[in-house]
């Protein structure tokens, strides 16, 4: 299945992943939780390559929501390309998008997923306006 990314998303990070056989289920393919921890290691790489490491006295990012599609199982051995996209910065919030592909059938997306990401004043527990650093990241 070939999935078109809208325009407005902009690709901000890329990385390769393997498919560890702890990730099967008995079915003998990737377990869905392991479709979530996958998004969840580029999001927090591409927030770690940026500088956007959340401070507890501070603030920092927050996922609100995620989501995944499945459309191909993925199965062990292999390597999935990772890549992340990022778009819709509002007052507190932006989005994030990934796409899983294996390394070995380039372009064939597998699943695709996101989460909404709030920014988050964690002393007060309240949203606070993305920094312009992030901001200008997101453009």
């Amino acid at each position: 299945m070939k999935i078109e990314i809208p325009e407005q998303k902009k690709l901000v990070y890329e990385m390769v992943i393997p498919i560890r056989w702890g990730d099967m289920d008995a079915m003998n393919h990737v377990n869905n939780a392991s479709y979530f921890r996958y998004l969840e290691t580029i999001r927090i790489e591409w927030m770690r390559s940026i500088g956007c490491q959340p401070d507890p006295r501070g603030e920092g990012p927050v996922i609100v929501n995620a989501f995944c599609n499945f459309y191909r199982q993925l199965e062990y051995p292999g390597d999935v390309l990772m890549k992340m996209y990022a778009s819709d910065p509002a007052r507190s919030t932006f989005e994030t998008w990934g796409t899983m592909e294996r390394t070995d059938s380039p372009g064939v997306i597998h699943a695709a997923g996101g989460a909404t990401t709030i920014w988050v004043n964690f002393p007060a527990q309240k949203s606070a306006p993305l920094p312009d650093w992030l901001r200008a990241h997101l453009a």
